[in-house]
């Protein structure tokens, strides 16, 4: 399934604003020129439409710049597998992405995320912190109007590997 973007419209007073006869119309500030009256998306140069994989990227990537956030924990029938990688899994790991599953609606998206959290860091600060950046980078990257972001913490990350020696 496809979703359409909205672009955002210039801000008033920019150059891309028109005002006198002659000035360009409004564009999707790389200067294809909204079509007034079509649907979101809809540029001069035609329908933008993103992925809902691209969306779950966008907000994967936007989660995982949270220092204290990560990959979520391997999950098996429904259950959380903290601390599996002595089992020879995947481990918990807050340089991988976190899981995340969208809901697109046109030009609206919910998200669910899955992240583990540093140990000893707040829970509650960090989902904050994760929710706020995920919600203004996947406006910022495609667009979209982000509804609710649901996380959900699967694990503690407190043995994260050592770090690499130099020689």
């Amino acid at each position: 399934m496809t979703a359409s973007t909205e672009l955002e419209p210039a801000a008033p007073g920019s150059p891309d604003v028109p005002g006198s006869p002659g000035e360009p119309g409004p564009t999707d500030g790389h200067g294809a020129l909204d079509v007034q009256g079509a649907p979101p998306g809809r540029t001069s140069l035609g329908l933008i439409s993103l992925n809902d994989r691209v969306v779950e990227k966008v907000a994967a990537c936007a989660a995982a710049e949270v220092p204290d956030a990560g990959s979520s924990a391997r999950r098996v029938l429904g259950h959380s597998l903290a601390g599996a990688g002595a089992l020879g899994t995947r481990q918990t790991s807050l340089s991988g992405l976190p899981k995340v599953s969208v809901d697109v609606d046109g030009s609206t998206v919910a998200l669910d995320l899955s992240i583990s959290v540093r140990w000893p860091a707040s829970v509650p600060a960090v989902t904050r912190a994760v929710r706020d950046r995920v919600r203004r980078r996947v406006r910022a990257l495609t667009g979209m109007t982000v509804l609710d972001v649901d996380i959900s913490v699967t694990d503690l990350a407190t043995r994260l590997a050592k770090p690499a020696r130099v020689r």
